[in-house]
């Protein structure tokens, strides 16, 4: 392993700097739930359609998916405060694109650029704490970074809410993504007056091939569950799809080829032959496929259906994400104590949370946002309870030589959930309700979102059995 060289840090001065990238993991963070609020308004201006809207969310996770390993990279090779910086700075533009676009296919072009942005900027967060705080202040600092990141999905959906709703300069839906824009300026100005230089590690190197052949392969899988229903299904899609398995076999040999002449893979294939963190993988592969594309689903249902406001449909999930971060406190003690039985509990009680939001659909003909919010808030436990100590579960059976590897790994496949979620489950859902029924395509998201999370609590429960 290549070793970072200890360098003396002002110890006032390093909470500045905590207080800087993470104010930039934060920004990310909000970025990945203020537009699900937004999305009914941007569809109606740009004349989107179903697949469009959900290419906008799940093109920007794909992307930053496939590219994070590479910028933790780039951080290595020169250095993570200039690749912080160039991230924020590319992340900014990319959103003030996004804010300008005037079509739904120029407006996922550039959400793409955002993500692919965001995996240079948000590596380099972990990266500057782990070397700024080795000492017994590194709790408190990763608790601060836990919190921070918990609270940008309340304060997505809320800031979506109103800035949609003031229509500030006329600008609508726009300013969800120039908000972006200032922020990333001040964080840009900090980070070159107190973020040190991170000293580079030797031997570092980039793996261009295997992040453009994971993309390829990923779109198309992906891309044919976002526009296959607008094209019935023809042959071409599965052909495109077959073709995507193809590429992503043939990006396994692409690795190994770059193994054997002495490379640096984009994953450790090592971890291929881990079972017990395999089995953990698939695991938060589908815990996270029910995660955005939940949110998603709720948002649609909420204001095209029952016809709720921007305002009051991000103040629903307000509660929720609070009741998230709590959980999230409690787990991680919880976890220490029971192992993954309290995953597998939130779970269940993520269940119970979808089995109480489709009584309501089903029993109310129009639940009010507080019962809403009140009901969401089930789910939202369930799912802090799971998500805080998931990836410490999953990566507790790696090597800490691969620890590194593992996480990036790890980190991949939650947006690949995220993305392929947001894909197959928003697809039958926007099917559904074009036919005429959006309470059946509620109910028939919600029987989904929980096999989903069946599929998960298995395999943790299979990891449990094993450990």
């Amino acid at each position: 392993m290549h070793q970072i060289v200890a360098m003396p840090v002002d110890s006032s001065r390093r909470w500045w700097v905590l207080a800087t990238v993470v104010a930039a993991q934060f920004m990310f963070g909000v970025d990945a739930f203020i537009v699900n609020v937004a999305i009914p308004t941007m569809a109606a201006e740009l004349d989107a359609s179903a697949a469009e809207i959900e290419a906008v969310i799940a093109i920007y996770l794909i992307a930053y998916a496939t590219l994070v390993v590479t910028g933790g990279r780039l951080g290595d090779i020169y250095g993570t405060r200039n690749v912080f910086v160039a991230g924020v700075a590319g992340f900014s533009l990319a959103s003030l694109w996004c804010g300008l676009a005037q079509s739904g296919p120029e407006l996922i072009i550039a959400r793409l650029a955002q993500g692919a942005t965001a995996a240079l900027m948000v590596p380099q967060v972990l990266a500057t704490l782990h070397l700024l705080f080795a000492d017994s202040a590194r709790a408190r600092a990763f608790g601060i970074y836990g919190i921070v990141l918990g609270l940008a999905g309340a304060a997505g959906f809320l800031l979506g809410g109103v800035l949609v709703t003031l229509d500030l300069a006329g600008l609508g839906w726009r300013a969800v993504f120039f908000v972006n824009v200032p922020f990333g300026i001040v964080i840009i100005v900090a980070a070159l007056r107190i973020v040190p230089t991170v000293p580079h590690r030797a031997g570092t190197r980039l793996d261009i091939p295997g992040a453009i052949v994971l993309f390829a392969g990923l779109l198309c899988l992906i891309g044919p569950l976002l526009f296959g229903h607008e094209v019935h299904w023809s042959l071409f899609v599965w052909l495109v799809m077959a073709g995507g398995v193809v590429i992503i076999a043939a990006f396994v040999r692409l690795e190994r080829a770059i193994a054997r002449g002495g490379g640096m893979p984009l994953i450790d294939l090592a971890l291929l032959a881990d079972a017990p963190f395999m089995r953990g993988l698939v695991a938060v592969f589908f815990f996270f496929f029910a995660n955005l594309s939940f949110y998603l689903v709720m948002t649609m249902f909420m204001q095209n259906a029952l016809h709720i406001p921007p305002l009051q449909a991000g103040l629903v999930f307000v509660p929720l994400a609070l009741t998230f971060v709590i959980a999230s406190r409690h787990s991680g003690t919880r976890a220490r104590h029971r192992g993954t039985l309290v995953l597998i509990e939130g779970c269940a009680l993520q269940m119970i949370g979808l089995a109480a939001i489709a009584a309501t659909a089903a029993l109310v003909e129009a639940p009010s946002a507080l019962l809403l919010a009140l009901v969401l808030m089930i789910f939202g436990y369930g799912q802090g309870l799971v998500m805080a100590p998931l990836s410490s579960a999953v990566l507790s059976t790696v090597k800490p030589a691969s620890a590194g590897a593992g996480s990036g790994m790890y980190g991949t496949t939650t947006q690949i959930g995220n993305a392929a979620g947001v894909a197959a489950i928003g697809g039958v859902f926007f099917a559904i309700e074009a036919a005429g029924s959006a309470r059946l395509a509620l109910h028939v998201a919600c029987a989904l979102f929980g096999l989903s999370i069946i599929i998960c609590a298995a395999f943790l429960s299979w990891m449990r059995r094993a450990a």
